[in-house]
């Protein structure tokens, strides 16, 4: 008896040994879920498909560190197809599964749950996209475009044709492209109010869904109008149109700059490629290309695991936003939790959570934003990237442009709200 006493003794001293020598910051404290909308189906699946997989793949890393202070991340999508009526399904599934922030997918969602993320206090996010009065945190506490919006890429965009013609846009002629449904219309506002300011001819041309009929437009941009510059807002399948249209009318691509939806890979090669694309200036708000610290430690996680890199790595613009997304997401959390130093947390404390993010760059990858609780967009910067020699090619640093301007807009939105 006493032998077998003695060595269920030491056994039970080294089960205890082992115990204790895990460090405490190994044990999961539980989860912390994010609410993840997306497209892998539906009209601008070739955004979504690229995108919500750099999502995961950054909640993966960080959760294969350990976690957010002890807690793994839960990244929970559901694929609403675009349509707003399963996007109001899926917030009220995420909500039900205790999701403490949103990465809303789409304007006509973004809009359509406002009024449902402030009262159920839970903020969301509309990187890029969505109501660009939204940047107004004391209006609109619980919705974050954590991006350059509509209106500031409008204004960023005239900023980038007026250097390109030489500093002036005195009597020129701008054309605007736009996918006709809310979100293609609402930086006309800004772009009227730009047009009057620096004395140039604003023309507007409204290509209506799904955005695969557009040679008249075309004709008439580059033919009767004869526009000095285009600057596109398309999206889905349109900007690939857009480039073999243009291209086909004999009309320069380096004349053309595109909002953020018409800048990915997917985009060009919807186009017939690179070389069909030489010259085509593209907007983005987040870094492109493979080479950032992030994306060689989401490759040397996949190795560790014996797997290849995801091949929607090769699609850098909308992947590479994915990560940023989720980045931000994930670091309003370390904030709330840091901030709530014990207990569980809640919409309200990732809203501040949001709000305390600075400077947090991921290497590049992320432009310096400033997330204030009065600023929920971050500053309104962005990069203009061009096509050239079968590659994107960075043209400018990371910019904001009449600020002014989109600060009068905002709080003129705000008057009416």
């Amino acid at each position: 008896m006493r032998p077998i006493l003695a060595i269920m003794t030491a056994l039970m001293l080294a089960a205890g040994s082992l115990l204790t020598a895990i460090p405490s910051d190994a044990q999961s404290k539980g989860e912390i879920v994010i609410g993840v909308q997306c497209d892998r189906t539906g009209p601008t699946q070739v955004v979504g498909t690229v995108l919500c997989p750099g999502f995961h793949d950054y909640v993966a890393l960080i959760n294969s560190k350990g976690g957010v202070e002890g807690y793994q991340i839960k990244a929970l999508e559901i694929d609403h197809e675009y349509k707003v009526p399963p996007g109001i399904e899926a917030y009220e599934r995420h909500k039900k599964e205790g999701a403490v922030t949103m990465a809303v997918y789409g304007t006509p969602h973004i809009y359509a749950m406002a009024a449902k993320l402030t009262e159920d206090r839970i903020p969301g996010t509309s990187p890029g996209f969505g109501s660009a009065a939204a940047a107004d945190g004391i209006r609109y506490p619980y919705i974050f475009p954590i991006a350059a919006t509509y209106w500031s890429q409008g204004a960023a965009a005239v900023d980038f044709v007026k250097k390109q013609l030489g500093g002036s846009l005195k009597g020129k002629k701008i054309a605007f492209v736009f996918y006709d449904n809310p979100a293609g219309r609402e930086p006309i506002e800004v772009l009227e109010d730009l047009a009057t300011k620096e004395g140039f001819q604003l023309k507007t041309f409204a290509v209506p869904p799904p955005g695969v009929e557009m040679g008249a437009q075309v004709l008439d941009i580059a033919q009767r109008f004869k526009a000095d510059f285009v600057i596109g807002h398309l999206f889905g399948g349109a900007p690939s149109v857009s480039i073999k249209e243009f291209k086909r009318v004999g009309y320069p691509l380096k004349k053309f700059v595109s909002f953020v939806w018409g800048s990915g890979e997917a985009n060009i090669e919807g186009a017939g490629g690179f070389a069909v694309a030489e010259g085509y200036y593209v907007m983005q708000f987040a870094g492109v290309g493979q080479d950032y610290p992030v994306l060689n430690e989401i490759r040397e996680m996949y190795k560790k695991q014996g797997k290849p890199a995801p091949k929607e790595m090769a699609s850098t613009v909308f992947y590479n936003r994915g990560v940023l997304i989720a980045a931000l997401h994930v670091e309003a959390i370390r904030n709330a939790v840091k901030a709530k130093g014990s207990g569980k947390i809640t919409g309200e404390d990732t809203k501040k959570g949001f709000e305390k993010i600075s400077n947090f760059t991921l290497g590049g990858l992320v432009p310096p934003l400033k997330i204030t609780n009065t600023d929920h967009e971050g500053g309104g910067l962005v990069q203009i990237w061009q096509v050239h020699d079968g590659k994107f090619v960075k043209v400018t640093d990371w910019y904001a442009a009449y600020q002014d301007v989109v600060a009068k807009h905002i709080k003129e939105a705000g008057a009416k709200k």
